[in-house]
């Protein structure tokens, strides 16, 4: 489960998050694309948007359950 207490400083403010636990394997990215980035120096992902609508909010969490070492979270849990 994804640690709030180590979120990486260039998520967007609001529910999801990255943690510094992220391995850059780029399924976030895949799967929402509008909402996930890659900082090119740091090695991993992190949201640069919150979800938007309810196909991106499905799609965050669709990121969120399927990231390898579960290093995306939401404030307020695994909420579905």
């Amino acid at each position: 489960m994804a640690d709030p207490t180590i979120k990486v400083p260039e998520n967007a403010p609001g529910p999801f998050y990255v943690d510094e636990t992220c391995i850059d394997c780029d399924l976030c990215r895949e799967t929402a694309p509008e909402n996930f980035r890659r900082n090119e120096d740091g090695r991993r992902s992190f949201v640069n948007r919150q979800p938007e609508g309810l196909e991106e909010e499905a799609a965050c969490r669709s990121a969120m359950e399927e990231c390898p070492v579960e290093a995306i979270g939401r404030d307020g849990g695994n909420a579905t």
